[in-house]
């Protein structure tokens, strides 16, 4: 498929053409979703962890006699009875929530949602980004430049369209320029996944951040 191409001032300067076996690949919805819920899973931090008796501080020692006192057998003031003690059943660290996708399934979501991105004018390539100062203030001049050629971009006072800029490789100039626009991510183009694809509204590529896609994922 063909796709206009654009240099950093949202000028037309040419076209360019996108493979079709990644830029358009009809939607499967089950599909993106099975990706976007294991991807998820996969990186889920696990945090919540409650101490049994056996981890909690203290209670080496028998609180009192067995007999003789008038008062209830404890064997340990870190029971689960008693304030301050071990918690029964509760969540622990060692529970798994990964989940498995084949790899050919997780790689056709991941072009499925680049061709809807291609689909809906949500994609704009440029020819490259030239900074003449490592600034964000050179940064956002460029954006607000392309915004004007992404179909439907919506930028005001209090939000922005959300942008994800795909590079080549790390360009760390780039990223000091862009990480403090709140609007704008950038990613290198072999470490593509499909949650930062559907989290952001546009994708902007690179020119040469294309060859770097299909000599990563066309395999």
């Amino acid at each position: 498929m063909q796709t206009i191409l654009y240099n950093q001032s949202g000028e037309k300067i040419g076209s360019m053409e996108l493979s079709d076996a990644i830029f358009n690949i009809p939607l499967n919805l089950d599909l993106i979703h099975q990706a976007v819920v294991t991807q998820s899973a996969n990186s889920r931090k696990i945090l919540a962890h409650a101490k049994g008796r056996g981890e909690v501080r203290g209670g080496g020692k028998k609180p009192w006699q067995q007999k003789g006192t008038g008062r209830a057998r404890h064997g340990s003031i870190r029971s689960p009875i008693w304030k301050g003690g071990g918690v029964t059943h509760g969540p622990l660290k060692e529970k798994i929530y990964s989940k498995k996708i084949n790899k050919k399934a997780k790689q056709k979501a991941l072009f499925m949602a680049l061709s809807s991105k291609a689909r809906d004018n949500q994609l704009a390539v440029l020819d490259q980004i030239s900074l003449s100062e490592v600034k964000t203030k050179k940064m956002k001049e460029i954006f607000d430049k392309i915004s004007g050629s992404l179909i439907g971009y919506k930028k005001d006072k209090k939000k922005q369209d959300s942008i994800l800029l795909v590079q080549p490789d790390s360009n760390k100039n780039l990223v000091r320029a862009a990480r403090n626009l709140s609007f704008v991510e950038t990613i290198r183009a072999d470490s593509l996944n499909i949650i930062d694809i559907l989290e952001n509204k546009y994708l902007v590529l690179l020119k040469d951040s294309v060859p770097v896609i299909e000599k990563a994922y066309l395999k």
